[in-house]
C-alpha cells in the first residue's frame, strides 16, 4: 500500500538582492502542511542560519523519536505492555565535508518510559527492537541509530 505526504516549503530569507553573495541572504523558510501550523525553519546557526527556527536537522531527530515512539507504543499495546509516560532526548551526530555536503552518522535515542507494572519492565526494554523493525523513519535512513533506554514501573 502506498501513502503519499505533500508539504508546501517557502524561503523567505530574501533581503531585497536574492543569493546575490552568501551572506546576503537570510535561510528563513516556512514550511506548510494544509490545516496544521506553519513551522518556522532556517538553517543551523552555523551555516547561518536563525536559531530560534526549527532546523532540518532538528526536525530530522524529531521524526526519528517520534516515530520511534509511535512505533514503540504501538509494539507495548499488542504485547500487553501498559506505557503511562514516555520521553526521549535524543541526539544525533553529523559530519559536514570540504565540498559543503554533510552526513549524519548516527542518532541515539534515550527513551525514559514509564510502565504499570513492575513485571512489564523486561519485556518494555525488549519492545524497543521491534518498535525499531517497525519505524517507517528509522527504516528510511542510513545511518545507524541506537536507543539507550530507561524503563521502570509508576510504583517505584
Amino acid at each position: 500500500m502506498q501513502h503519499g505526504y505533500n508539504v508546501i516549503l517557502e524561503w523567505t530569507g530574501n533581503e531585497g538582492s536574492g543569493t546575490d553573495n552568501y551572506r546576503s541572504y537570510k535561510r528563513n523558510h516556512t514550511i506548510r502542511v494544509v490545516n496544521k501550523p506553519d513551522l518556522k525553519g532556517s538553517s543551523d546557526p552555523t551555516f547561518r542560519g536563525d536559531p530560534s527556527r526549527h532546523n532540518p536537522e532538528e526536525l530530522l531527530l524529531a521524526a526519528l523519536s517520534a516515530c520511534h515512539m509511535m512505533s514503540y507504543l504501538h509494539a507495548c499495546v499488542m504485547n500487553g505492555v501498559v506505557v503511562t509516560a514516555y520521553t526521549d532526548n535524543a541526539m544525533g551526530s553529523m559530519e559536514t565535508f570540504e565540498n559543503g555536503s554533510g552526513r549524519f552518522t548516527e542518532v541515539i535515542l534515550r527513551p525514559y518510559v514509564v510502565v504499570r507494572d513492575v513485571s512489564m519492565i523486561a519485556k518494555a526494554n525488549e519492545l524497543h527492537h521491534k518498535a525499531h523493525e517497525l519505524c517507517f523513519i528509522a527504516n528510511s535512513v542510513n545511518f545507524p541509530i541506537r536507543w539507550e533506554t530507561k524503563v521502570r514501573s509508576s510504583g517505584e
